[in-house]
């Protein structure tokens, strides 16, 4: 995956907001990793997958609610 070519301001913001769905979701990605630890590699596709997945599918949510609210405080002064 290419990383989006950015200009300063936009790494500011970029950097901006990965620390705050860092903040925000790291109960979440220690339970993956609890969880993920806590099973033998047999267990992990099937039920334990889906569990991930729906973790990961939350965090996905929060991170694009963030990233809209951020904007409207005026972290983004450029288009949607």
């Amino acid at each position: 995956m290419a990383t989006p070519a950015l200009t300063a301001e936009q790494e500011a913001e970029a950097q901006l907001l990965a620390q705050i769905l860092f903040d925000k979701t790291k109960g979440e990605v220690l339970y993956i990793a609890r969880l993920l630890v806590s099973k033998p590699d047999r267990d992990l596709p099937g039920e334990t997958e889906f569990q991930v997945r729906d973790i990961v599918h939350k965090i996905v949510a929060q991170a694009i609610e963030t990233a809209v609210n951020e904007r409207k405080k005026g972290g983004n002064k450029g288009r949607a």
